[in-house]
């Protein structure tokens, strides 16, 4: 069967150990797919996949809020970064929580009926963009922020590693293309979907030195732990980059205004001349366009499938923290994430 992923030989949950094998248990029991595309994607970095997951199980499994209003939100910003893997996983998904009409409404490109729904999706499909003023009305109530902002910024993360990683098909031969397909998958997770899961589960896969309790959005809640463990983590493959091409990334995600690429990039670095940074401001600000010589270019010895993954998760969180960094968002007297 030929792989979902690409670049990489991810270590799949029959020959997982320690906390990757620890992800790979929670994932089957808290999520319902053990075997779940974009974190074994990352499963040759057991330092990134644990806070991945647990970032997205804290905000859209765990965190307050309702699940189909989550789901929602991973719509829209799926579909504002063109990840049609994650937009059709959770449009799936969007079945599994019993909102059948609703999902089938989204899977034909209709919008939503109920207002709230609408406003929902629309909200995040705005948060890809740094300071829209979209965002700045909240659909949903305030002590909801840590689980709906968490799951925003969660697929900030997790499509920039789909797309960089892993091909477009959620289901082999793109059968959750037919009706039947998406309404089975999604209720055959449904037990897992609605059922209540107690928050922080996942906190302790996280590395005992980190203590950083996180954003003030996320204040007293057990996001924040887990957004700041993510941020440290992927944030580390900076190292696999040079100072000069660290500032060239972290320059141009900083003048990014949140529209896609056009095909005659310019500011994209030659991939002879930087390789790294070509493949980190992609997975930045493009992903989908990252190619098979692209990567061959850099992805010679040392470098192997964990080094892969730490620089594109390097790239994909900095435009995460571009993004989190302009929410209207932070308590007055305390400063953004750093």
């Amino acid at each position: 069967m030929t792989s979902p992923f690409r670049y990489t030989e991810p270590i799949p949950p029959k020959a997982a150990t320690g906390r990757t094998a620890a992800v790979y248990e929670q994932l089957a029991v808290d999520f319902g797919i053990e075997d779940a595309a974009p974190f074994v994607a990352l499963s040759s970095a057991p330092e990134l996949i644990a806070p991945a997951w647990a970032l997205m199980r804290e905000s859209l499994i765990a965190g307050k809020g309702s699940r189909t209003g989550k789901e929602l939100a991973a719509v829209g910003v799926s579909r504002a970064n063109k990840c049609p893997f994650c937009v059709d996983a959770h449009t799936m998904l969007l079945h599994a929580t019993g909102d059948h009409a609703l999902a089938e409404r989204l899977a034909h490109g209709k919008p939503p009926e109920n207002e709230q729904h609408a406003r929902v999706l629309a909200w995040g499909e705005a948060t890809r963009t740094p300071g829209n003023p979209d965002v700045s009305t909240l659909p949903f109530p305030a002590e909801h922020t840590a689980g709906y902002v968490g799951t925003a910024l969660s697929f900030h993360f997790i499509n920039r590693i789909v797309s960089s990683l892993v091909t477009e098909n959620l289901l082999p031969g793109n059968a959750q293309r037919f009706r039947v397909v998406r309404s089975l998958g999604g209720r055959s997770l449904g037990r897992t979907v609605r059922r209540s899961i107690a928050p922080g589960a996942s906190l302790t896969l996280l590395d005992e030195n980190e203590t950083d309790p996180g954003p003030s959005w996320a204040a007293g809640t057990t996001v924040g732990p887990a957004y700041a463990a993510l941020r440290t983590a992927a944030t580390a493959g900076a190292g696999l980059l040079t100072e000069a091409d660290q500032a060239l990334v972290q320059d141009a995600v900083a003048a990014w205004d949140g529209t896609h690429q056009p095909l005659v990039w310019d500011a994209v670095p030659n991939r002879e001349d930087r390789p790294g940074a070509r493949l980190a401001m992609l997975a930045a600000l493009a992903p989908y366009r990252i190619t098979d010589e692209d990567v061959a270019a850099w992805k010679k010895p040392p470098y192997t499938d964990h080094c892969l993954v730490h620089l594109i998760a390097y790239g994909a969180f900095t435009a995460v923290d571009r993004i989190e960094r302009a929410l209207p968002l932070h308590a007055a007297g305390r400063a953004p994430s750093a």
